[in-house]
């Protein structure tokens, strides 16, 4: 436990997505025992631990998968084929939450596995040092956002609580995080801020800004080679459209419609 453990954090500190698969529950022979644990990549791959050999690993591997990706727990059962065909239920059939697969172990023995995801911290981006910047940075700190403010200049003591500061419009693209980000520069390097938010790729990339001051900018860097596909990413003007008019207002806006594009794979998949 002490190196699956080790293994966790590490994964944790690189802002990797991964599952912890649990055996929960054995009937008859089984080479894995109940509270047996494994660690599985968002590919479906081993990394550490152990709950059975190769005939159940693939059935684990989609679960873990599967989890990875839409953030929801899976129960997997797993038993050979002649107790599901007694039982009347059939491989990948799903009752109750329980998924059922085949256990091809010549052991004949059954297995219930719970597979929880564990995912980083979404990561929340902000680039400017206005009002609209810091308003946002103060208001996205109580949503349990990985924050960052990309504001040259500013000191660490100017910047809000609980938010670090970043280099200069420097986008981490190395972690499985979400990513949202918000250009908020208003004038002071706003293609700079764009180009690099662009190149990072988010689930969500925002202008603060006019359609018309958005449309300017965008011929600029369509002209000089941007695709217009890529620049159609972009929400501009940021937010949704509540009449904001202070920058408190305008932040809330736009943290109201990242909550919307955060939770929305969620909400479908429960829909």
């Amino acid at each position: 436990m002490d190196a699956l453990e080790r293994e966790m954090a590490g994964l944790r500190a690189e802002g990797r997505a991964f599952a912890v698969a649990t055996v929960v529950r054995t009937l008859e022979a089984t080479s894995a025992k109940p509270g047996a644990k494994a660690l599985v990549s968002a590919e479906g791959e081993i990394l550490a631990g152990w709950v059975g050999g190769g005939c159940i690993r693939g059935a684990i591997g989609r679960a873990a998968r599967e989890a990875v990706a839409d953030g929801e727990t899976r129960f997997l059962s797993l038993r050979p084929e002649e107790i599901l065909e007694a039982e009347g239920v059939a491989p990948g059939e799903e009752r109750a939450g329980v998924r059922f697969a085949r256990n091809g172990c010549p052991s004949k023995g059954s297995m219930d596995v719970f597979v929880e995801p564990v995912l980083p911290r979404p990561v929340l981006q902000i680039c400017g040092a206005g009002p609209v910047a810091r308003a946002l940075a103060r208001l996205g700190a109580g949503f349990d956002f990985d924050l960052a403010l990309a504001a040259p200049g500013l000191s660490a003591e100017e910047a809000p609580e609980g938010v670090r500061l970043a280099d200069s419009y420097a986008f981490d693209t190395g972690a499985d995080a979400a990513r949202f980000l918000v250009i908020a520069t208003q004038g002071k390097g706003d293609e700079a801020a764009l180009r690099a938010a662009l190149a990072a790729g988010g689930s969500y990339i925002a202008f603060v800004g006019s359609r018309r001051k958005f449309a300017t900018l965008r011929a600029r860097l369509e002209a000089d080679g941007l695709a217009p596909a890529l620049l159609d990413q972009v929400k501009a003007p940021a937010g949704l459209d509540i009449k904001a008019i202070t920058p408190e207002e305008i932040a809330l806006s736009i943290l109201a419609e990242i909550v919307a594009a955060r939770r929305s794979p969620q909400r479908e998949a429960g829909a």
